[in-house]
């Protein structure tokens, strides 16, 4: 994560209690490494918080920072999973990036973080 900007966060103003935040990247952009040609998705984030929040304008000049990056859908939705379950350490995540459609092709990718089942 040292080549990406630093996820800010901030205290669980409830840390005694689990709920979900949800957070959508409705203008997720990244480079198809094959074609060199932009792909165009959403990237929708959803957690339960342990001690920190994620500051959303962090997020999102971390979410830029994959515009000009050539890489596939399945390494940049783990990458993001990794990366902020890493700054945050959520009691759950999720990460699911959801593709426009390339040659009539739809693309999903869901991964999943349990602090429970932490590997």
């Amino acid at each position: 994560m040292s080549d990406k900007p630093p996820i800010e966060l901030f205290d669980n103003p409830r840390p005694g209690r689990d709920y979900t935040i949800t957070i959508h990247c409705p203008e997720f952009t990244s480079v198809c490494p094959k074609t060199g040609q932009p792909d165009f998705g959403e990237i929708l984030i959803e957690y339960v918080p342990d001690k920190s929040c994620i500051e959303l304008k962090s997020l999102k000049f971390y979410m830029q920072s994959f515009r000009n990056q050539g890489i596939f859908y399945e390494r940049l939705t783990n990458d993001i999973l990794d990366d902020l379950v890493s700054a945050c350490r959520p009691r759950w995540m999720r990460i699911t990036s959801q593709f426009t459609p390339r040659g009539g092709i739809t693309t999903e990718v869901r991964a999943d973080y349990s602090a429970e089942t932490a590997y």
